[in-house]
C-alpha cells in the first residue's frame, strides 16, 4: 500500500486495492491448503505444520494467520 500512495494513488483506492489483494491471497492459500489437508487442523502442532507449508509456498504471515484462524476450533 505504501508503494501505491508513493505513486500518487489516493489512500482510499490504495486501501481498497490492498484489501482485494489480501482477500485473493487468503483464498488462494485456502484452496491449496484444502487440497493438501482436507480436514481442519486438530492440534497446535498440526496448525504449525500447515503454516510452514503455506510459508514455503510464499504466502504472507497475515494471510496464513487469517486462514488458520478461520480453520481453528470448530469453525471449519
Amino acid at each position: 500500500m505504501h508503494d501505491l500512495r508513493a505513486r500518487g494513488i489516493a489512500e482510499e483506492a490504495a486501501e481498497t486495492a490492498a484489501a482485494g489483494a489480501r482477500a485473493l491471497e487468503v483464498e488462494s492459500a485456502r484452496a491449496i491448503l484444502q487440497r493438501k489437508y482436507p480436514s481442519p487442523a486438530s492440534t497446535p502442532e498440526e496448525r504449525a505444520r500447515r503454516a510452514r507449508f503455506l510459508q514455503s509456498r510464499g504466502f504472507s504471515y497475515e494471510a496464513i494467520r487469517e486462514l488458520l484462524g478461520r480453520f481453528s476450533g470448530s469453525a471449519a
